[in-house]
């Protein structure tokens, strides 16, 4: 795993988020006007903001646990890509299809085995993968199907949750993970260590590596212990050897 030649040459990605702030989306700004007059705000989340810009416009995306369409569908309308996504929520898939994004109900952990290799030029899986029952066969699926698979999940090894943990000793509650432990969908958490680890286990390429910290500033991981203590989430682009 190479996170010191990753962090070493300027992210793009990285940039842009830091100068629009949290919820900005003007590095789409070439794209922006035609969407916007049609009611669409060019403004996401600014982790969903980093992987938008991490994707070339005019390719191929599998968004998987897409949820409302958010993300998806601020790349069609302002990446022109290709988008696909799958939802396991009736009420997420139905929201989809509103907006019109082509969005089929499936469940990452049995599905993507149906899809052919290199399908897609990017899968994304945000916010999900620590919701799957099988993480690591869902990691191999996802640079099985895709050139790219960009990931992110927040960072169970970060400071507030160590603090909370130690100080409290009761399962933490944070942004990145508001709900109890008896109601979350969060059943298999890691931080951002393990997360490279189990990739060095598989042999699968880090192509970048990014932290997002609890006030919403995109980092590189230039030390893997610092982003493992200050990240509240965790952000790879990945790939097969």
């Amino acid at each position: 795993m190479a996170v010191q030649s990753i962090a070493a040459s300027p992210d793009p990605a990285i940039e842009n988020a830091a100068a629009m702030g949290p919820m900005s989306g003007a590095s789409a700004a070439r794209d922006a006007a035609p969407a916007a007059e049609r009611g669409r705000s060019d403004k996401i989340r600014v982790d969903l903001q980093v992987i938008a810009d991490m994707v070339q416009a005019g390719s191929r995306v599998l968004d998987i646990g897409c949820g409302d369409g958010t993300l998806l569908d601020y790349l069609v309308h302002f990446k022109q890509v290709d988008g696909r996504g799958i939802e396991l929520s009736q009420a997420g898939v139905n929201a989809c299809v509103r907006a019109g994004l082509s969005v089929v109900q499936g469940d990452a952990d049995t599905d993507l085995k149906d899809y052919p290799g290199e399908a897609f030029d990017y899968v994304i899986l945000s916010q999900t993968l620590q919701a799957t029952r099988n993480p690591r066969g869902v990691l191999e699926q996802l640079v099985r199907i895709g050139r790219h698979a960009i990931v992110s999940f927040p960072n169970f090894g970060h400071w507030r949750v160590r603090w909370h943990l130690l100080a409290r000793g009761r399962m933490p509650v944070t942004e990145s993970m508001p709900l109890q432990w008896y109601n979350t969908p969060n059943i298999h958490l890691c931080t951002i260590m393990d997360f490279v680890g189990l990739c060095e286990e598989l042999g699968v390429v880090i192509e970048r590596a990014v932290s997002i910290t609890r006030r919403g500033q995109a980092r590189r991981m230039r030390s893997l212990r610092l982003a493992n203590l200050t990240g509240e989430q965790g952000l790879f682009v990945l790939r097969r050897q």
